[in-house]
């Protein structure tokens, strides 16, 4: 056992990443009274630059060097990116500490002439994005099957300064890195993908402190620095890679938060970089189980629905069909409900002292920008889910806030902060339920601005599709207006103004976790 009135000795990588990381644990340790200097150690992962990860051979490409150290005793500590770690401990290493987790987003970053708003993510078409995750790689073409995918390698200035040199026209990183390094984006465009969109990788954006496990005495030094609520869900995402078997050539994401006390499991795997991924998203009141039900809705010998209906026109190319598809599952896919406009000319004096618009749905957006508008230079655009977001892009114009999630009155309280005081136009349908505008604040003016009216079909034609989706309460009575449900049916509401139809019917129904296609489809995989 060593001393802790000597200077203990951490080893890392030589990358700005990894010495900021085990600076971060050096500074930590001097703040608690324990002295600390830095080795710093050459991986595999480190050596060769000229292949993607997963022509690498073997697991551990940045941290087998480092552990092997620890075992011969010339370093007391190593410093790893938590994601790099393979899931086993070698024998004698524990990890001792888990740091807070930065935000584990991915950014997207783009050179400015190749930005195309008109575009989901905003690299124009086929445009060339560099990253050597397969995780990554399936995901984003799952959203922009034009894309075209190249190895990018070496460390986040590196990866960069290829961007930069116009190598690729985008380049993916993840967000955590680009913080801790302080680094300057602004000569590029910058799409942040949360967590729930773009899944990160198992532990992305934590910290390991590892340690050989007869240390008990820095064991327990390290405690002031571990993060038990951190751990526990890492413990979740890592042990759904464990029980898949997987490495860092996995294109699997995980990512586990607990949110108004449930634990939200949100996973991503596909079989090959190229293959479109099945996403799954789960909720738990405990973590115990929680890695192993979500690899049990992954087997291939499980049963999935027959037939889906949906209650909306799905295109040949949209995200929902390909993910149902996939599985061989059949979607009869038709709306029950009509929309007309209800006015042909927008009078330019109504949004001339507006400052933001706010659109609740895609059917507002395209009847707004039918009409041609005149619109403030200074106009910042608000939208109710990805969905909304993808036809304004369509439009031309970016979102300045995104609604995430099903219920209205969070999105309300989220945006009232960016909009009190101010003026919002809501263009939307002639009798609108209001969910947003009844959320602001008395000091935000609202103009309410009628673009499209809904006219409920007769005669809806019954349906025997297994699961049944409903994509907005007037579709709800359309179709119950003339139609009772069959015994097993189940239910999917897109949002809770939808979910609150079937509540007054007093049937159970499911909600995703967010009101689009890959929400939708990712409540279908969960059946």
């Amino acid at each position: 056992m060593i001393s802790l009135d000597r200077t203990l000795i951490i080893g890392t990588r030589g990358s700005d990443l990894a010495l900021w990381q085990a600076n971060f644990v050096k500074d930590s340790l001097a703040a608690i009274n324990v002295k600390a200097d830095l080795k710093i150690i050459k991986t595999q992962g480190d050596r060769i630059l000229n292949l993607s990860f997963d022509k690498l051979e073997g697991k551990g490409f940045f941290t087998k060097e480092l552990e092997e150290e620890l075992i011969a005793g010339t370093i007391d500590i190593a410093v790893h990116s938590h994601k790099d770690l393979p899931t086993e401990n070698p024998p004698g290493l524990i990890i001792a500490a888990v740091s807070e987790r930065e935000d584990p987003s991915e950014l997207l970053l783009i050179l400015k002439d190749c930005v195309d708003v008109r575009q989901k993510l905003s690299v124009k078409f086929g445009g060339m994005v560099g990253t050597s995750s397969n995780r990554r790689k399936a995901q984003l073409l799952a959203v922009r099957p034009d894309l075209e995918i190249d190895d990018l390698r070496g460390n986040v200035p590196t990866r960069i300064g290829k961007l930069r040199d116009e190598n690729y026209d985008a380049i993916m990183l993840a967000k955590a890195g680009v913080s801790r390094l302080g680094l300057d984006l602004s000569e590029f465009h910058v799409e942040e993908l949360t967590p729930t969109e773009l899944i990160p990788a198992p532990a992305q954006g934590a910290l390991a402190i590892q340690i050989r496990e007869s240390n008990k005495e820095l064991f327990d030094t390290l405690q002031a620095l571990h993060h038990n609520d951190v751990a526990e869900e890492l413990a979740v995402e890592r042990t759904v890679l464990k029980l898949f078997g997987g490495g860092c050539h996995l294109p699997l994401g995980c990512y586990c938060r607990k949110d108004d006390g449930k634990y939200q499991v949100f996973t991503s795997k596909a079989e090959t970089g190229d293959g479109f991924p099945d996403r799954l998203y789960l909720e738990a009141d405990t973590t115990e189980g929680l890695a192993a039900k979500v690899v049990a809705k992954f087997d291939a010998a499980r049963k999935f629905p027959g037939k889906v209906f949906i209650s909306r026109d799905i295109s040949e190319t949209s995200y929902f069909r390909k993910a149902l598809e996939k599985n061989k599952i059949e979607i009869e896919a038709r709306s029950l409900i009509r929309t007309v406009a209800v006015i042909t000319k927008l009078d330019s004096f109504i949004l001339r002292n507006a400052d933001w618009i706010f659109f609740t749905s895609k059917n507002a957006v395209e009847y707004f920008f039918k009409l041609n508008p005149q619109l403030p230079k200074k106009i910042k655009f608000g939208v109710m889910g990805s969905g909304s977001e993808d036809t304004l892009r369509r439009n031309g114009h970016f979102a300045a806030y995104t609604g995430e999630g099903t219920d209205t009155a969070d999105v309300a309280a989220e945006f009232a902060k960016l909009a009190n005081g101010l003026t919002v136009a809501f263009p939307g349908a002639a009798s609108p339920m209001r969910s947003i505008q009844q959320g602001l604040s008395a000091d935000t003016k609202i103009i309410d601005l009628p673009v499209y009216e809904t006219v409920l079909e007769e005669n809806v034609e019954a349906t025997s599709a297994d699961v049944m989706i409903f994509t907005s309460p007037s579709n709800v009575e359309a179709y119950f207006a003339d139609n009772l449900m069959e015994p097993n049916q189940k239910i999917i509401a897109i949002g809770k103004s939808t979910g609150r139809k079937f509540d007054e019917m007093g049937v159970k129904y499911i909600l995703p976790f967010s009101p689009d296609e890959v929400g939708l489809a990712e409540a279908v995989f969960g059946i």
